[in-house]
C-alpha cells in the first residue's frame, strides 16, 4: 500500500507545481486553492507511505515522479523546449528512479 500512496503522492506533486504555474504567483485564487490542497495531500500521502518505506526511498520517488511529471507537463501542456540535453537529464532521473525502486527493501 505504500507505494500506491508514494505514486499517488507524486501524481499530486505534479498537479500542485503546474498549479502553482498557473496561479501567476498566488495571485489567482483557484489555481491557489488547488495549489495548497494538492500540496497538503501529497505531504500526507508521502508521510503515509514512510511509514513502511525508508526516508531516502520515499522521497527520492516523490521528487523524482514530481521532477519529471512537471517536466512533462511543461513540454506537453505549457510549449516548453525539450532539447536532447533536457530529455537525456530526464531519462537518467527516471533510470534513478527505477534503481532506487529495485534496491529498496519495501
Amino acid at each position: 500500500m505504500a507505494w500506491i500512496y508514494l505514486v499517488f503522492a507524486g501524481v499530486l506533486e505534479i498537479v500542485w507545481a503546474f498549479s502553482m504555474k498557473q496561479s501567476e504567483g498566488f495571485t489567482k485564487l483557484t489555481p491557489s486553492v488547488v495549489t495548497i490542497v494538492t500540496m497538503i495531500a501529497s505531504f500526507a500521502l508521502l508521510s503515509l507511505s514512510m511509514k513502511s518505506l525508508p526516508l531516502g526511498t520515499a522521497y527520492t520517488i516523490w521528487t523524482g515522479i514530481g521532477a519529471v511529471g512537471a517536466f512533462a507537463v511543461g513540454i506537453l501542456v505549457l510549449g516548453e523546449q525539450a532539447s536532447a540535453m533536457r530529455m537525456v537529464a530526464a531519462i537518467l532521473i527516471v533510470s534513478g528512479l527505477v534503481l532506487m525502486k529495485i534496491s529498496s527493501p519495501a
